[in-house]
């Protein structure tokens, strides 16, 4: 099992998520997040004091899934989210040893349906 960590532009959600759907992948959390990268923010003036903002709004989304499904997941968050632009977003894949589904008990790769 593998879990996938995207990080991306908060109005990409409804691409990601459809580009998802189409290749079957149905189960993600999404957080609402504050972070930078290579973006490194940008400068505005707020009442006549100007302000930095270095910490840009940003979603991270999680997807738990089967090895063989890894690249589906990618692919999908990658064509979904991407704009051709800096601050596109960046995506973290990481091995998971075992999880378990608190209702029934069943546990392993049987909990990613």
């Amino acid at each position: 099992m593998k879990l996938v960590t995207a990080y991306f532009r908060p109005e990409m959600l409804n691409a990601v998520k459809q580009a998802l759907y189409a290749k079957g992948i149905h189960g993600m959390s999404v957080t609402n997040i504050a972070g930078c990268g290579r973006q490194k923010g940008y400068t505005e003036q707020y009442r006549g004091v100007i302000v930095e903002v270095n910490l840009l709004k940003k979603l991270r989304l999680e997807v738990a899934c089967a090895d063989g499904k890894v690249a589906d997941v990618m692919d999908a968050i990658s064509s979904g989210a991407k704009t051709g632009k800096e601050g596109d977003g960046v995506i973290f894949v990481q091995d998971i040893s075992d999880a378990r589904r608190i209702r029934t008990g069943e546990s392993g790769n049987g909990i990613l349906g």
